[in-house]
């Protein structure tokens, strides 16, 4: 086949369908409508036999640790009477070392199932070891592709660890530089090896996570008699919200708020060589959390299942500084060292606690391991080696690729609210001008309000805004 860029993309739709075995198409309502749930229903895989597959290699029933210390803490800096409980789901202790085996272990048990003799996942992140590993326990192999370096051949140190551990678990590496060839790599290698699709964004993927929403809420009620108040989720590209909070829908948990946390890296472009390494986090920042919010469909598969808005209930963004300071708290209060990416939740939730009455219960969703690149010494060794200032202050005093500023005092942590209808509004744009319809049916209204969680008036402003004809 011919294997120009050109060539190679004009034939991702087929390369696709074949490397995932799903056909996407049958869900399709309208050039902007879907039947998302049935394209959920679809794998066939319920909460049981979600369990059942993951507890196959070792993956899910983490521990549930009340953060008596961190609690403690928060309630000293809180008004009388408030302060709630803080958990936290310590996911770190997957085979993996995160939350990520949860969504491999399906999508890797599938692959099995289809025939395929190996699975290819592009990530930067801990899936990539996620992957690899439920690889090696299935006996498949494994390509992981990852954004690497940037044009001066520099590698940032957590994503350098992330090869490390995949290498480890006996994947191949594709190492890249930043750019657009990510994704015309990662077609040509499906093409070639015939392997199956790994994506963080299937239905399989997003099914994974939703074991992790439902044993927070059974286990939050056995232990208190009641299921949490707040479970306050890191959020990136979107699955790690969707699979949560469905997870606690289907375990009772209805009136459970989610909370979206990401670092605040705006004025920063992910897919910029410049400011490739300008960032100490590599995931669960707003360069990934509110392009995926406000259009999902940038995914590596036709429909993304990973869809944020139609979960969240509040969306909040912390500092690195914040993060790297409640790292070093869980470490020296709790006496567990994990991070960095988890910790984004955990900033959040230490000053989300403080506006909540004391008998309340707020649950930290998740760990991940921690060493090597991934630790807040090497970051900021790195964050320096760029030109970035370090030092002690008042954390909304920093500039993301600027500087960081870590907090002097634990009163300094504080969360800023992003505005959920800001992107209810980018995300209806989005979906009429890459569709470029000129009328709006009820049934892609009806859509729209469920996929954004919007209000009919936001949908009809956004149309009537853009000189689309509405009903």
């Amino acid at each position: 086949m011919p294997s120009s860029y050109q060539s190679v993309m004009a034939r991702q739709n087929e390369i696709m369908k074949k490397a995932i075995g799903f056909d996407y198409q049958q869900f399709e309502q309208s050039a902007i409508a879907f039947d998302y749930e049935g394209m959920m229903a679809a794998t066939g895989y319920d909460l049981a036999s979600v369990r059942r597959i993951q507890a196959e290699t070792g993956v899910g029933q983490t521990p549930l640790l009340e953060l008596k210390n961190i609690t403690r803490l928060a309630r000293q800096l809180a008004p009388p009477a408030f302060g709630a409980r803080i958990f936290l789901k310590d996911e770190a202790c997957n085979p993996s070392g995160s939350f990520k085996a949860r969504r491999a272990a399906i999508s890797v048990y599938q692959a099995q199932q289809l025939g395929y003799k190996g699975v290819i996942a592009a990530t930067s992140g801990n899936y990539g070891a996620a992957v690899a590993s439920q690889a090696a326990m299935r006996g498949l192999a494994c390509i992981v592709v990852q954004e690497v370096f940037d044009s001066r051949g520099v590698g940032q140190p957590e994503i350098l660890e992330k090869t490390r551990a995949c290498e480890a678990y006996g994947a191949e590496v594709c190492q890249l530089t930043v750019g657009p060839e990510l994704f015309y790599v990662f077609l040509t290698l499906l093409e070639e090896t015939g392997y199956f699709n790994a994506s963080l964004y299937t239905p399989y993927a997003i099914a994974g996570v939703e074991s992790l929403g439902a044993e927070i809420a059974e286990e939050i009620l056995a232990r208190t008699g009641r299921f949490p108040d707040v479970v306050m989720v890191t959020h990136a590209g979107g699955g790690n919200v969707t699979g949560t909070a469905r997870g606690l829908q289907q375990a009772g948990a209805s009136t459970t708020q989610v909370v979206g946390a990401s670092v605040d890296l705006s004025g920063l472009h992910m897919a910029s060589d410049r400011d490739f390494n300008r960032k100490s986090f590599t995931t669960g920042h707003t360069g990934f959390g509110v392009p995926f919010a406000t259009w999902p469909d940038r995914a590596d598969v036709p429909r993304n299942a990973a869809r944020p808005l139609r979960y969240l209930d509040r969306y909040v963004t912390v500092t690195q500084g914040e993060v790297f300071y409640a790292t070093e708290m869980l470490a020296q209060l709790e006496g567990l060292e994990r991070g960095p990416a988890g910790n984004t939740s955990l900033a959040a939730a230490f000053a989300v606690a403080q506006t909540m009455p004391a008998d309340q219960i707020l649950v930290v969703q998740e760990t991940e391991y921690t060493g090597a690149g991934k630790h807040p010494l090497a970051q900021l060794t790195f964050a320096r080696q760029q030109g970035i200032e370090v030092r002690r202050g008042d954390p909304r005093d920093s500039r993301p690729g600027h500087s960081i500023l870590i907090p002097e005092d634990p009163a300094q942590i504080a969360v800023r609210d992003y505005d959920l209808d800001d992107l209810r509004r980018s995300y209806v744009r989005n979906a009429l001008r890459r569709t470029a319809i000129t009328e709006l049916s009820p049934e892609d209204i009806a859509f729209l309000q469920a996929d954004a969680r919007a209000s009919r008036k936001l949908v009809l402003q956004v149309a009537r805004e853009l000189e689309v004809r509405v009903p």
